[in-house]
């Protein structure tokens, strides 16, 4: 039977690269607040971008897709779902606004999942949204020969309400104590949410929706402008592996939590980083679009890709940062370094 008591094993998890990614999480948070603070006003692009970004790559992590057009859209609720795949995305959204918006007011509790749950799946009128699995369920994977793995076997459906009841207790009382961190705390819960896997469908996408909870909750309201999912698809590989490494013994209580704790504390990091870049880019906002453009791969050390400056403008078009990148080459204030599909830029320090 799964112990779920934090404090056991939260002082493991206190290994040297481990702290050194809290401490710079906590400097990201308050260099993120005085921004926040200053500008809020100029932040809302980056909200409406993170929705739109979170939306769709929490669902294709899962193979739900749709087109950009309709993916925009149904995100800014200006079309209804037309199948499956687009009713799950507005269930998303949905949920996703729920968070945005009341995060103070959704306690982690096994009636609050429950209901998050159950509106996750309410354009597509299933039956088990908003109810834990009915039967057993199993984390497969098939191999290069076709030949399908259990990879891990989850909590049994009788069992899982209880398993639930106590893994939000179990987090509660770990908060309460004041002793331990929250950002070590809630990789531990989602890891356990994770092996539990508590419903028929949608656990990865709840566990994704659970992480932002919690992190909002904690005062990590990153995932607001930077799209966690997003950074999570990016290197879905890695998630699965740190996932895989830290269940191998969770249902004897032996297993190490350390591989996925270290990933979200990267992916944490990763998003914090990528807000103080977008924060840069808007200091330049004044400016026109191929100005922008220019101020970004000026102020890069080193070499930058198109991909790069769409990361850092997602309002700027595809065709307008390459003609900018033409004409900044052909004027010689740029560099190009490669072609093809790893073509990059450099500013000519050498004109200075």
């Amino acid at each position: 039977m799964r112990d779920y008591n934090f404090a056991k094993r939260y002082e493991a998890l206190l290994k040297a690269d481990i702290v050194s990614l809290l401490t710079r999480i906590h400097e990201y948070k308050g260099e993120q607040a005085l921004f926040i603070e200053a500008k809020a006003d100029t932040l809302t692009k980056l909200v409406e971008i993170a929705k739109i970004q979170s939306a769709e790559a929490s669902n294709r992590i899962e193979g739900i897709y749709t087109s950009d057009e309709r993916l925009k859209k149904l995100v800014q609720d200006k079309t209804t779902p037309r199948n499956r795949n687009e009713q799950e995305i507005a269930g998303y959204r949905d949920v996703l606004s729920t968070i945005y918006d009341s995060y103070d007011y959704i306690p982690p509790k096994s009636a609050m999942i429950l209901q998050l749950h159950r509106d996750l799946y309410k354009f597509s009128g299933m039956s088990y949204g908003g109810n834990y699995k009915t039967v057993d369920n199993v984390i497969a994977e098939v191999d290069t020969q076709g030949n399908k793995h259990i990879r891990f076997q989850p909590v049994p459906a009788w069992e899982t309400p209880e398993a639930v009841e106590q893994l939000c207790q179990a987090y509660e009382e770990a908060l309460r104590t004041g002793q331990m961190d929250p950002l070590v705390l809630i990789p531990m819960f989602v890891l356990d949410f994770l092996c539990i896997h508590p419903f028929n469908d949608g656990n990865g996408r709840m566990s994704r929706l659970l992480t932002l909870l919690l992190l909002y909750r904690a005062g990590y309201i990153v995932g607001k402008y930077i799209s966690i999912e997003k950074i999570i698809e990016q290197s879905k590989e890695t998630y699965y592996e740190a996932l895989g490494q830290s269940s191998q013994g969770w249902h004897e209580n032996q297993n190490d939590d350390a591989p996925f704790v270290r990933y979200m504390l990267g992916v944490i990091a990763a998003a914090y980083r990528d807000f103080s870049t977008r924060v840069q880019v808007l200091a330049t906002s004044d400016l026109s679009k191929p100005d922008r453009i220019r101020a970004i791969i000026k102020g890069t050390l080193g070499k930058i890709t198109k991909a790069d400056i769409m990361k850092q403008c997602p309002d700027i078009s595809a065709i307008t940062v390459q003609r900018t990148l033409s004409e900044l080459q052909k004027s010689g204030e740029i560099l190009k370094l490669s072609g093809g599909r790893y073509t990059a830029y450099t500013w000519n320090r050498e004109r200075e």
